[in-house]
């Protein structure tokens, strides 16, 4: 054998030229690299110094193979190592460390030799581990062309031209582009997930001159001759497929190397949220000294293939070099693994033929990044097809393969992930013992991937470069010049750029970034839609009240376009306003459209709420006294209704107060008092949107025109108070309804004149109930069944609660009396479902205090006084009294029962009580 020597040395020395003018200089030659794109790169130039015939290139996705070849360029993984050539080169050889790849690089390093000359080429951290491993190299250093020089931290928008942004994720890749495409006009895109055509097309925009910057993955770190002055970090940790973690010193050091090319100093930085490179690091980089690469990545190549399980035992033959490490985490080895405990597939399988099939299958390229479990899914597929050494993919199986990636998609993510998927397809073309017809498939694959590729290069220079914000910044200069046009639809045009819509007062840029606002653009078009903006808010200072609507996500829009917003107030029937856009109008203009949309709510409350708005500007409810006016406030705050059940004990309201509050647009019975005019569709959604405007918690909307509904987990007591119904076990039912249904109860119990009396199924049509949940509803009225069939467990016949029971009427929710206060009543603590109504225990409420500013402030003022505490009595023997005495004593009710027993009586409240019949309140 020839000569073996090391090339050593960092980034912009000259090695891989000075290795191809070797090879050239041979009769024939070949050169591994580490990748395709650089691979294509060396064979154009051999080709111009030795013509097609006699150039191959061969790589997992492509092969030029001229019988006539004498040079071959491959990647590493693709060298014909069996083919004797008097010059042979591998290029960066550090990546023999890599735990994906590294172990085809070692075994290159120790195996693959040209007849006269072999050269490794590489950073200068692989001398020692060279020397270790006793092949009696020799070994020279090669020093850069140019210096490199630390230039501390930059802003990404205040960075020179000709710099590249180095990121580490595609989101903030993507960023960053958005980024300069607003502020500097545009930049090139190159990631390793890009084809090798698009990477090229997207250099060679950068080259040319017409964009200035570059943003990149570690890709750029590798193989790419660019003229960069400047790389900036923007993130110093990756993932690598199996956790994030630091760069090392040395990937750092390989990344920054590419600034500065032949005799041209470069620079390396930080940019945005990268934190600053440590003295040491800084060092380091800049003298090109790094730890020593201690190890590498190794794997058997004496593979025994007479079964799949004596290959996997081969493959994990240690080395007996402790230089030379496995990687126990391979993803072909961790295939093969899989394959072998497929019963479809492989436990049994013998021979050299199907086990070596089964290893080149392992040994397909995870082009598309999906990891083990999904790479796996995809190779057993098809290894379920081609695990016999006979068996071929067909064409039919090909075409349905690839009639989905041949469509056009317009998105960037769609793009690269059917150009993943096409070059696996093109690796099994590649595989002449794979597909019935692989002439016809190679050339068919490589037509869809170059049209893959220049779609996506050209989706990605529709994304990151726009010159459009050259001539609006230059446009901002002759602000007089500026030609601005508002088309119908709101699209705004300046100097000929579509520049973004105007929606409602809100300008929207024509960008798609959502977390990186385009400054230039925006500046252009604020300037330039100046004009326009003064004239809409002064159509919307004078628009008519057809014009404006309430949206359910509490803005209001004038002719359908969203230009205020309810923001919280005093309370939620004075909810303040926001305008939405035109901050840089003037301030004059924006209050009087500002004012305009406040009178307009103000119109819309008192159309929808007529009684919350009377109540509210005093134009009515000035006769209210005493209990009367505290339930008005108590109906004001809670939305539409209150439910007396929970009152303990109940409210008193003579018949005067009662009439006044009917007067005032209010009702109070049985079990409720309610606002009539606050349950019908219309004014429960601006009850919801109004409630909601108050806090970040969504309002729910009753089911419109719903007697009752079944309730979810999700409704509160609150919320169906706002909304104008009340809880009966599962169901909610409309306080008006409820009423009536309590009053109907009462009337069957009259009827019947004794304790246990019937209740006919079609009560459960007064609230729309199903008639098996009806049992339920009843029992929310303080009912109880006395009697049921014996047969069917039916109900037959109900009887009120005991006065005595301590627990009331059965409900949804059982509220807890709160702690007793000093010489007084139960403090009723306030929760965010109840709104801080009283909650059962015993006595009275304590007096809600209001908001002084509240508009409920003067009704609360005269709420009644809490009564003293009551003095303890002794106790006396209980004399029966006839509900007939008991009324003529109160004189309280208006339709005194039949008398009934001390046991036969609700619990609370009565339910014979003084009230409106369903025809007075109609």
């Amino acid at each position: 054998m020839g000569t073996l020597k090391a090339v050593l040395g960092p980034t912009n020395t000259g090695k891989t030229h000075y290795a191809i003018e070797r090879m050239v200089g041979h009769a024939s030659g070949m050169i591994g690299l580490p990748l395709r794109l650089l691979a294509r790169e060396v064979y154009d130039r051999v080709v111009k110094a030795k013509g097609e015939r006699a150039v191959a290139l061969i790589t997992g996705e492509e092969r030029i193979e001229p019988p006539t070849a004498r040079y071959w360029i491959c990647t590493v993984e693709s060298m014909p190592v069996h083919k004797r050539v008097e010059f042979l080169a591998v290029d960066e050889i550090q990546l023999a460390g890599d735990e994906d790849r590294g172990h085809v690089f070692t075994d290159r390093i120790l195996h693959a030799r040209g007849t006269q000359e072999t050269l490794l080429l590489g950073a200068e951290t692989m001398r020692g581990v060279l020397r270790d491993l006793d092949l009696d190299v020799d070994s020279n250093t090669r020093e850069r062309f140019s210096q490199l020089h630390y230039a501390g931290p930059t802003k990404i928008t205040k960075l020179p031209k000709r710099s590249a942004v180095v990121a580490f994720s595609t989101e903030q890749v993507y960023a960053i582009g958005e980024l300069l495409k607003r502020q500097k006009g545009g930049a090139a895109i190159v990631m390793g997930a890009l084809s090798p055509r698009t990477r090229n097309a997207q250099v060679a925009l950068y080259q040319s001159g017409e964009v200035d910057y570059l943003v990149a993955t570690d890709a750029i770190g590798m193989g790419l001759n660019l003229d960069v002055e400047r790389i900036a970090f923007a993130a110093r940790s990756k993932f690598d497929g199996r956790r994030n973690r630091w760069l090392s010193a040395a990937e750092a050091g390989q990344i920054a190397g590419r600034a500065g090319r032949f005799r041209t100093d470069g620079e390396f930085g930080e940019t945005g949220d990268c934190p600053p490179f440590e003295e040491e690091l800084v060092h380091a980089i800049e003298t090109n000294q790094f730890e020593p690469v201690d190890d590498l990545q190794w794997r058997n190549s004496k593979l025994d293939y007479r079964s799949i399980k004596t290959l996997i035992a081969s493959l994990a033959r240690p080395s007996g070099h402790p230089v030379l490490r496995q990687n126990p985490h391979a993803l072909d080895e961790w295939v093969l693994r899989r394959m072998a405990e497929d019963e479809a597939i492989g436990p049994e399988i013998r021979g050299e033929r199907k086990v070596r099939r089964l290893w080149d299958l392992a040994r397909l390229p995870d082009f598309r990044k999906s990891g083990h479990e999904g790479h796996g899914r995809l190779v057993l597929g098809l290894a379920e097809t081609l695990a016999d050494p006979d068996a071929r993919l067909g064409d039919v199986a090909m075409e349905k393969r690839l009639d989905n990636l041949e469509a056009n998609v317009p998105d960037i993510s769609s793009l690269q992930h059917r150009l993943a998927m096409i070059r696996t397809w093109t690796y099994a073309a590649h595989r002449e013992d794979w597909l019935e017809n692989p002439a016809y498939w190679r050339e068919k694959t490589r037509e869809i991937e170059d049209r893959l590729s220049d779609a996506l290069h050209a989706a990605l220079t529709l994304r990151f470069v726009d010159r459009r914000t050259t001539a609006l910044l230059a446009g901002l200069k002759r602000e007089d010049l500026l030609l601005t046009e508002l088309s119908d639809t709101g699209e705004v045009t300046v100097e000929g750029h579509v520049v973004g819509r105007l929606v409602g007062l809100h300008f929207e840029p024509a960008s798609t970034a959502k977390t990186l606002e385009g400054k230039a653009v925006r500046s252009a078009a604020i300037t330039a839609l100046g004009p326009i903006l003064a004239e809409r808010l002064g159509q919307i200072a004078g628009a008519p009240g057809e014009a404006f609507a309430l949206s359910d996500t509490g803005t209001i829009t004038w002719k359908g376009e969203e230009i205020a917003r309810l923001k919280p107030g005093p309370d939620w029937l004075s909810p303040r306003l926001e305008l939405i856009g035109a901050e840089d109008a003037e301030a004059h203009r924006r209050e009087a459209a500002l004012k305009r949309a406040d009178e307009w709510l103000g119109e819309e409350l008192k159309r929808v709420l007529p009684t919350h708005a009377k109540l509210k500007l005093g134009e009515t409810g000035t006769e209210l006294q005493g209990m009367a006016r505290g339930l008005a406030f108590r109906l004001l705050e809670s939305g539409a209704a209150i439910d007396l059940r929970e009152e303990s004990p109940p409210p008193h309201v003579s018949k005067e107060e009662r009439e006044a509050l009917k007067a005032a647009g209010l009702r109070t019975g049985r079990v409720a008092a309610h606002v009539p005019d606050a349950q019908k569709p219309a004014a429960q959604r601006m009850i919801a949107i109004l409630q909601a405007s108050q806090s970040d918690k969504g309002q729910r909307v009753a089911p419109e025109g719903a007697g009752s509904f079944e309730l979810d987990g999700a409704w509160d007591d609150a919320e169906l108070h706002a909304q104008g119904y009340l809880r009966f076990g599962k169901r909610a039912v409309r306080a008006d309804l409820a009423e009536r249904l309590g009053w109907e109860i009462s009337k069957r119990r009259k009827e019947a004149d004794k304790p246990a009396f019937e209740l006919p199924a079609e009560l459960a049509s007064v609230i729309s109930c199903p008639g098996e949940e009806f049992p339920a509803v009843v029992k929310g009225f303080g009912l109880a069944p006395a009697e049921k069939d014996p047969e069917t467990g039916a109900v037959t016949l109900w009887r009120y609660l005991s006065r005595n029971r301590q627990d009331g009427p059965p409900r949804g929710k059982r509220p807890q009396s709160g702690p007793k206060g000093k010489d007084g009543p139960p403090k009723h603590a306030k929760s965010g479902n109840s709104k801080g109504r009283p909650q059962r225990g015993g006595g009275r409420p304590a007096p809600r205090q209001p908001d002084p500013d509240s508009p409920f402030a003067a009704l609360a003022s005269l709420l009644p006084p809490p009564p003293p505490a009551p003095k303890p009595k002794k106790k006396k023997p209980k004399k029966a009294k006839t509900e007939g005495a008991a009324s003529q004593q109160t004189g309280k009710q208006d339709n005194p029962p039949a008398a009934d027993t001390a046991a036969d009586r609700p619990a609370s409240p009565s339910p014979e009580a003084g009230t409106d019949t369903p025809e007075s309140k109609s």
